[in-house]
C-alpha cells in the first residue's frame, strides 16, 4: 500500500460528485487529497474502524462484507470504480458497519471527511449529490440481494457470472476475481454447491473454464437460467 498526492482538475470525481462546488471550494477539498494503492486481498476498511476519512474508489474492484455471529464473512456487494465505498456508514455512524477488501489492484482517493461534511452543511446541491449517490448504492445492494434470494442455486450462480460479464467487465471472457468460497458467501450457498454447479455449466457447454478464466459460451441459456432458475 502506498500514498501519492493528486489533483482534482481532470478527475472523474469532479464531474460526477463535485459538479456543484466552485473552483475555490474544490481546491480546498482537494489540497490534502491523496491516492492510496491496495493489492488484491488487502483490507481497505475494517468493520468497526472509526470513520475519519472519505473514500472514493478510482480504479479496481472491491467487496463489501460483514462478519456473522459465527465469525464468517457474508459478502454484501461488490463495488467498481466511481463508487463511494465509505458512503453507507459515513453519515449514520462513527464506525464502519462493514469491511471493504480489494479483490483486484485498487486505487482509492482519500478526502478529508471534515471538509466534505462542511460542504454538505453549506451547499444544498452538494448535499443533494451526496444523497443521490447514497440512495443509488443502497438501492443497488437491496435490489441485487432481493434478485439473488428469489432464485434457486443455478439461477444464483448464473446471476453472479452475468454480473461480472455485463456490469463489471462488459465482455464474455474474463478472469473471475473471486473464489468459489466467496461466490458461496455472496449467494448464501455452500462452496461445494458452487463448485458442482459450475462443473455442470461446463459439462452442458454453457461456460468454459480455463483456470481462473471464464468464457460464457452460451449466454442466452445462462440468461435464461438466471431469470428462471
Amino acid at each position: 500500500m502506498g500514498d501519492t498526492t493528486c489533483t482534482c482538475e481532470n478527475c472523474q470525481l469532479r464531474s460526477i460528485f463535485f459538479a456543484h462546488v466552485n473552483s475555490e471550494e474544490l481546491t480546498n477539498i482537494c489540497d490534502l487529497k491523496v491516492e492510496r494503492q491496495y493489492s488484491k486481498g488487502e483490507i481497505i476498511i475494517n468493520e468497526g474502524d472509526p470513520i475519519d476519512e472519505f473514500l472514493y474508489m478510482k480504479e479496481g474492484l472491491v467487496k463489501l462484507s460483514k462478519a456473522t455471529l459465527h465469525g464468517k464473512d457474508q459478502i454484501i456487494s461488490f463495488s467498481k470504480p466511481f463508487d463511494f465505498v465509505s458512503l453507507l456508514s459515513v453519515f449514520s455512524s462513527n464506525k464502519y458497519k462493514y469491511s471493504v477488501t480489494a479483490i483486484e489492484e485498487t486505487t482509492v482517493c482519500i478526502l478529508q471527511l471534515d471538509m466534505v461534511k462542511k460542504n454538505a452543511q453549506e451547499n444544498a446541491m452538494f448535499s443533494m449529490d451526496l444523497m443521490m449517490h447514497i440512495s443509488q448504492m443502497t438501492d443497488k445492494i437491496i435490489l441485487d440481494n432481493l434478485d439473488i434470494k428469489r432464485k434457486h442455486l443455478k439461477g444464483r450462480i448464473a446471476h453472479v457470472l452475468l454480473y461480472f460479464s455485463d456490469y463489471i467487465y462488459k465482455k464474455d471472457e474474463f478472469e473471475l476475481p473471486i473464489s468459489r468460497r466467496e461466490i458461496a458467501e455472496y449467494i448464501g450457498m455452500t462452496t461445494e454447491n458452487v463448485i458442482r454447479t459450475l462443473s455442470e455449466f461446463r459439462k452442458d457447454k454453457i461456460i468454459k473454464i480455463f483456470g481462473k478464466d471464464i468464457l460464457i459460451a452460451d449466454k442466452k441459456r445462462l440468461q435464461s437460467i438466471s431469470e428462471f432458475g
